[in-house]
């Protein structure tokens, strides 16, 4: 990733803009992800080289630490949105690819965690899939 890429929160509380490359682009199915997203998995970007400019609400931005561990979100705490985050003592940069409302080329470097995913997340390319809502 060459050109900067920005995003924010879903009220637009919290917007940022982050420069440089990401290393990885990882799909976690642990249970913590699972928590923090209500989904099968979180997809997030991680880079120890880019630079995170928040643009507004800095201030807004709130952080969860599972107690006892290095798994940690940020967040809004108006809308709940993930955000990026400084983890493992400001030397990692982990960006919620969902915040970006910039389009970038990366593809997801790998499925981790899957050991630990949740049951139902098997064989999800059988279920039917729609342009729209049902109905």
């Amino acid at each position: 990733m060459t050109q900067p890429v920005s995003g924010g929160c879903a009220c637009g509380a919290v917007t940022f803009e982050i420069t440089g490359s990401f290393e990885a682009f990882f799909l976690c199915h642990c249970a913590r992800c699972r928590k923090d997203t209500g989904s099968a998995h979180a997809a997030n970007l991680f880079s120890s080289s880019a630079t995170l400019e928040w643009l507004s609400g800095a201030d807004r931005v709130k952080t969860y630490r599972v107690p006892d561990s290095r798994h940690e979100k940020s967040f809004c705490p108006d809308c709940g949105s993930a955000l990026p985050g400084l983890q493992m003592d400001g030397t990692l940069l982990v960006v919620p690819a969902g915040s970006l409302d910039s389009a970038f080329d990366m593809r997801p470097t790998a499925h981790i965690c899957c050991a630990s995913r949740a049951a139902w997340d098997e064989d999800l390319e059988s279920v039917p899939r729609l342009d729209g809502l049902p109905g």
